[in-house]
C-alpha cells in the first residue's frame, strides 16, 4: 500500500510575500505538491510552480490539470523542461481535456466535443514524450554546439516512457482514462461530474459509487501496470466538525438538493468530521479506493493541513 501524499490547488495569489508564506505554511503542515490549475483568470501555471518551489525546500510542484485545448506540444515542452530544471527535478506534469467553453470562447479556440479534446489531449502525452525523448532540433544544432550549449530537457527521466517528469493524467471520462491507463504514473479521478443535458461547466459531485467503478475501469485497462499506478482524488469541499451528519445535512440544503445526506457522507470527494474522524476517512478511502494522493482546493489548505500528520497515524 502506497504511502500518503498531499497536494493543495492554487487559485489565486495576492501577492509574492503571500503565495511563499502560504507555501511554507503547506510545507511545515506536510503537504508534499502545489498544484496549479489551467483556467483563464487564474495565475498562470508554469510561474507558479517555478515560485512554490522557490520559497520552499522539498515541495512539488504540478499542474492539475493544464487543459491540453491551450497548448501546442513543442511550446509546452519547453516550458517543461524549463519548470523542471528551475525547480531541480520536483515537477509533476497534469493533463486533462479541458472542460470550461467559455474559456475555449474567450481565447479564440474552437470548442469541440469531449471525444475530440479528449482525443487531443492523447496526441499530447505521445507528442511530448517524442520530444522529451528525442535529439532535440536539428536546425538549433549548429548553434548549441557552436556555443558549448546543451540542448533543454527535463532533469526528471520519471514519466513519458523514461525521458521526463512524472505524468498525471485527471478527469472522469472514458477516453481520458483510458489514456490515463496506458501512459500516466499518476491517476486523478476528479469529483466534479458534467450534468448531462446542461450547459458545458455545469457540474455536480461524484457518488462513492461511481468513484468505485472509475478506478475500477482504469485498472481493467491499464493491465499489469495497474499496481503501480499512484491514484490522486481531488476533495472537493473539507469541513472540520463535532457533528458530521448536521454539516452534510447543511451542505444538502444549501448547495446539493440532488445529492442524499447518506451520499455526501459517504462520497471521497467531501471530508467532514472531527480531525480523527477525517484522518480515519482519508485512511479508509485509501483502502477502499486506492486514493493515497490527497489534494484538495486551496481553501481548504488550512482546514486540512492540521490532519495530515493524524492520518499517518
Amino acid at each position: 500500500m502506497r504511502d500518503f501524499r498531499f497536494g493543495f490547488n492554487v487559485f489565486d495569489i495576492a501577492s509574492h510575500g503571500d503565495f511563499a508564506e502560504r507555501c511554507r505554511r503547506a510545507e511545515r503542515y506536510g503537504y508534499a505538491t502545489a498544484l496549479v490549475p489551467d483556467h483563464l483568470g487564474a495565475p498562470a501555471p508554469f510561474p507558479t510552480m517555478v515560485a512554490a518551489a522557490d520559497a520552499t525546500e522539498r515541495l512539488r510542484v504540478g499542474t492539475l490539470v493544464l487543459n491540453a485545448g491551450f497548448w501546442n506540444a513543442h511550446l509546452l515542452a519547453r516550458e517543461v523542461a524549463t519548470a523542471d530544471r528551475l525547480t531541480g527535478g520536483r515537477v509533476e506534469l497534469g493533463l486533462g481535456a479541458g472542460h470550461m467553453k467559455w474559456e475555449f470562447d474567450a481565447a479564440g479556440l474552437p470548442w469541440e466535443p469531449f471525444g475530440a479534446r479528449a482525443e487531443r489531449m492523447t496526441e499530447l502525452i505521445a507528442e511530448l514524450g517524442g520530444l522529451f525523448g528525442g535529439d532535440g532540433y536539428e536546425a538549433h544544432r549548429p548553434i548549441a554546439e557552436h556555443f558549448g550549449l546543451a540542448e533543454l530537457a527535463p532533469v526528471q527521466r520519471a514519466g513519458f516512457g523514461g525521458s521526463g517528469p512524472p505524468l498525471l493524467v485527471g478527469g472522469t471520462g472514458d477516453t481520458v482514462l483510458r489514456a490515463a491507463a496506458r501512459h500516466a504514473d499518476i491517476v486523478g479521478i476528479a469529483g466534479a461530474y458534467q450534468v448531462k443535458g446542461r450547459p458545458p461547466g455545469t457540474f455536480r459531485l461524484g457518488t462513492a459509487a461511481e468513484a468505485e467503478e472509475r478506478v475500477r475501469f482504469v485498472r481493467e485497462h491499464a493491465g499489469g501496470r495497474a499496481d503501480a499506478v499512484e491514484w490522486n482524488v481531488l476533495v472537493q469541499h473539507v469541513q472540520v466538525t463535532p457533528d458530521r451528519r448536521a454539516e452534510a445535512e447543511r451542505i444538502h440544503a444549501e448547495r446539493m438538493p440532488e445529492m442524499p445526506v447518506e451520499e455526501i457522507l459517504d462520497t471521497p470527494f467531501v471530508l467532514l468530521g472531527t480531525e480523527a474522524q477525517i484522518a480515519e476517512q482519508i485512511r479508509e478511502r485509501r483502502e477502499r479506493f486506492g486514493f493515497s494522493y490527497v489534494t484538495v482546493h486551496s481553501p481548504f489548505m488550512d482546514v486540512l493541513g492540521p490532519v495530515i500528520e493524524r492520518a499517518f497515524g
